[in-house]
């Protein structure tokens, strides 16, 4: 399949902060998707900013679309890419201004892009509106008199105005209750069919990656942790950190339940990260070459499959569910002292 985007040694720094260090992705062309998974901090909206070409500006890298490197459009060009890849925030409240009604912040994208003639404007509201699963009346309401997934709804309505290929969701969930985040997530599901889309879905939740995305790379401090097909990377993570994210998505079927892995202490000082893997502080099956030598993405596992480890292979081979049940803070001695887990 080909690549709608190409996300190449990407590096954006604020200050001392990596906030993004050296990630490479792909975004296949529609309808496919790819999940950005990670904790807060980890780089993945500074990546979904950096691909709609909003603030700060890259430090290092490149962002292709269809081929065409981002960094070197101007004018008419810019527009045009503007139009074609598209971002929905994670908070509606903050994304729609408070002052407009629903019908003129969509009529704005409209004008803005000269897509429809003025006279046709609130009929081309009223369908973009029926489409994410609101009636045409809505047009007529302000932010504040809907729901929070309604008010999602709208943003997703304006983002498709544009007819774009790409869209950035910036965890596009996160704010809703569980039954509004089951509507949005069916309408994304929905969606991505009929428009063709591909796009880039940006969540800390393994299980929305797990029903939307073919494809899934995993961040940790602004780096690729690992990557690969979606379905075989959260079957088998070749990562202890997959491994912990995994762990946390309560299991319906007792058989496929697994045990807990709770990671000690917090992610490192993205200004000043660790020597060696910077996962090191808080992984389990670290030994003294994770203190020193930095890993590098490499093919582990499965055909697809990429992961910055040093002992990838033990993951595969279960090492941390051999080894491990849970791990906390006051249990972490105990736990380097475990042959199984630090046999190497």
């Amino acid at each position: 399949m080909s690549a709608l985007l190409e996300i190449e040694d990407l590096s954006v720094r604020f200050g001392p902060v990596r906030a993004v260090d050296g990630v490479s992705l792909q975004v296949a062309a529609g309808p496919a998707g790819l999940g950005l998974v990670g904790e807060s901090g980890s780089g993945k909206s500074t990546i979904g900013r950096a691909v709609v070409r909003l603030p700060p500006s890259l430090s290092g890298g490149r962002i292709r679309f269809e081929g065409t490197d981002i960094a070197g459009l101007r004018g008419r060009a810019l527009q045009d890419y503007r139009r074609a890849a598209q971002i929905v925030f994670q908070d509606p409240d903050n994304s729609l201004d408070p002052r407009m009604r629903v019908g003129t912040s969509i009529r704005e994208a409209l004008a803005a892009h000269r897509l429809v003639p003025r006279r046709q404007a609130a009929a081309r509201v009223g369908d973009l509106l029926a489409e994410v699963g609101l009636e045409r009346e809505f047009a007529t309401r302000y932010p504040h008199q809907l729901s929070g997934g309604q008010r999602q709804r709208v943003a997703i309505a304006r983002a498709l105005s544009t007819a774009p290929r790409l869209l950035v969701l910036d965890e596009p969930t996160s704010a809703l209750d569980v039954r509004a985040q089951a509507r949005i997530l069916a309408l994304i599901g929905r969606l991505r069919t009929e428009r063709a889309l591909g796009y880039l879905l940006i969540t800390h939740n393994v299980a929305i990656v797990s029903e939307l995305c073919e494809q899934t790379a995993v961040l940790y401090l602004g780096r690729v942790a690992e990557s690969g097909p979606t379905a075989e990377l959260l079957r088998a993570p070749a990562h202890p950190y997959t491994e912990a994210l995994r762990s946390a998505v309560p299991e319906i079927d007792p058989v496929a339940r697994r045990s807990r892995l709770v990671l000690p202490g917090e992610p490192p000082n993205a200004a000043s990260p660790p020597p060696g893997c910077v996962f090191h502080p808080r992984c389990p099956l670290a030994v003294a070459r994770c203190r020193t030598e930095v890993p590098a993405l490499r093919a582990a596992g499965p055909p697809g499959r990429l992961v910055a480890c040093h002992r990838a292979e033990d993951v595969l081979g279960g090492a941390l569910r051999r080894g491990l049940s849970t791990l906390g803070g006051p249990d972490r001695a105990s736990a380097r002292q475990t042959p199984a887990i630090m046999s190497r």
